[in-house]
Formats: structure tokens, sequence, C-alpha cells
């Protein structure tokens, strides 16, 4: 592929096929494994069971229960304020990850502890890492500017004996940075993965979260489902100047990594994105569509490795 040219793969509209978050939640299964959720469960006006997604600790009580069900956790939680993300959404990314792993290993699915994998901006909630280990058992590194959040995650995994010795936990002191002083010099990561900061500023954070209200049919109250400190939420530039600084970061460590991969949002950041590789000279970019409900995201996936280089990365790296 030439320097100049993009890929883009459109998926189906659809949560991927191996997300076992396909359906409809089972709430009886999952009360059976989490029973603190039956509390929040009732028969909205359609005759089905849901619970009130407007309400904080109903939506953290469902992770819990997801957690639980699906990936075998005994513990998580996450500090007052902090982004609680849903887990439909975060598994698609995983999962498509691991497809694009398995284009350069014959078409499987490379599974074990010698997969590692950076999740930067893991936050309290340490989702990624935790799909993505209790899935394929891959190794994760997630990194986090915020102190408390790595403090919340490191407890998520030593509370949890299925995650200890394959979650590591790094703080990155300087917000300027994203993979300097994460990426030690010999390692090897297969994969990357990111979910920037979506806005720009407070004020774009804050009517992005009345617009969330508005659209539950709720009125806006202090504290919010979704949650989310500063840093989760927006950065100077927003997504589209960090997803640039990434990829232009990226070239530092173009031998420390298979893939580089970050979720775009917003279908108007792709342009900026594009050029940017362009200009970094990455040898291959892909980007995979996704779907989670009415919202519909992305991920571009880049490297600077070239196709005999990716075939001896998985032959050395990956048996």
């Amino acid at each position: 592929m030439s320097n100049d040219s993009v890929h883009i793969r459109t998926e189906k509209t659809a949560l991927h096929p191996r997300n076992p978050h396909r359906f409809s939640y089972n709430f009886k299964a999952l009360i059976n494994t989490c029973p603190a959720l039956a509390e929040y469960v009732f028969i909205n006006q359609y005759q089905i069971e849901s619970i009130d997604f407007a309400n904080a600790s109903a939506v953290k009580c469902l992770n819990l229960a997801l957690l639980k069900h699906f990936y075998g956790l005994e513990y998580w939680d996450i500090p007052p304020h902090f982004l609680c993300p849903p887990i439909p959404g975060r598994a698609d990314y995983i999962h498509y990850l691991a497809d694009l792993l398995a284009e350069t290993n014959h078409g499987n699915i490379p599974t074990g502890s010698t997969v590692k994998v950076l999740d930067i901006g893991t936050g309290a909630n340490c989702v990624y890492p935790i799909v993505g280990n209790r899935s394929y058992n891959w190794q994760f590194v997630g990194s986090d500017i915020d102190k408390t959040a790595i403090a919340s995650a490191q407890k998520i995994v030593d509370m949890n004996p299925l995650l200890k010795n394959a979650i590591e936990c790094r703080w990155q002191n300087n917000a300027q940075h994203i993979f300097k002083g994460i990426i030690q010099p010999e390692e090897r990561f297969d994969l990357t993965l990111c979910n920037p900061p979506f806005h720009a500023s407070a004020a774009e954070a804050n009517a992005g979260t009345l617009r969330k209200w508005k659209n539950l049919g709720k009125k806006p109250q202090a504290a919010l489902n979704f949650g989310g400190q500063n840093a989760e939420l927006w950065c100077k530039g927003g997504e589209e100047a960090f997803a640039c600084k990434m990829v232009e970061e990226s070239t530092l460590f173009s031998e420390n990594c298979l893939w580089f991969t970050s979720l775009i949002s917003k279908k108007t950041t792709l342009p900026k994105v594009y050029n940017m590789l362009k200009k970094v000279k990455a040898l291959e970019v892909k980007t995979i569509e996704m779907a989670q409900g009415q919202k519909v995201s992305r991920f571009v996936a880049w490297t600077f490795l070239s196709k005999s280089a990716q075939q001896e990365w998985q032959k050395r790296k990956i048996q």
C-alpha cells in the first residue's frame, strides 16, 4: 500500500458477532449473578424489563452485573463522578481489534499472554483491559494521567484474582505526552487502543451533557449516569487535536508497536487524522466502522511496519 492511500473498511451496523452483548439484557440472569441489580429493574412502557439509564447507581450496578456475569469479576467499582462506560460498545472495539490481529495471523485470532496491549486513558473503570483479558487472555498495560483513576483501576485488578499478573496500571505523569514515559525502549505492544477525550472545552462538554439529559427525557442533574472527569471528557482541541497528537507521537515508537489504534467519534475528525497519517508516512491505514444502537463510531488503525515486517512480528511474538 502506498503512503498516501487510506483503506476504509466498513463493518455491519450491529454489534460484533462475537460480542456477548449483542442481544437485549437478560435481567433474570444478571440478577441471579448480581442480586443488587433487582432493585433497579422495572417494567417500562413497552412492557419489557429495563432500568432507568438516568440513574447513576442503576447504571453502575448494571455494569457490575455485566462484568460479573460475562467476565467472572468478583469486584468492580469506580469513584463518584468518574466515567461509567457502556460495556457493549467497549467490547465491540476489543473484538474488532482481535480481527485486526487475525489479518496477519492466517485468519486466526491470536490469544494468550504473548499478546500485549496498551490502553491509553484506561480510566477508573479499567473496562477495556478487563474485556480484552477475559475474552482473549491478552496482557494489558493501562495508562492514565489521573492518579485517582489509576488507583481505582489498580484496586479492580488487585481485588480480582483472575486479573492479577494480567493487567498493569501506569500513571502518565506528563499530560503533554501520550506514549512517552509509558512505552519503555525495549517494550513491544501488538496493539494500542484509545478512546480520546471527545470535547474541546469544559463548556462544550457541559453542552453535551445537557443534550444527553434531554435525550433521556430528564431534567439535568448534578451527577451524570455516564459521569466523567475533565480529562475523560475534554481536552484543548478536542478529539481531533488529541488523535493528531497521538499519530505524531506514535512515530517515536514505530518499532515498538504492531498496530496503533484510536476510536474516532466524529466523522469530521477523520480528514485531519488522515492528513497527519500521510504526513508521518504510516505504511498502512485502516478505518473500521462500528455501530451501537443509533450511534455510529469507528476506529482508525495504522502501522509503520511493512507487510513482511508485520508477518515477521506475528511469527516472532504470536505462536
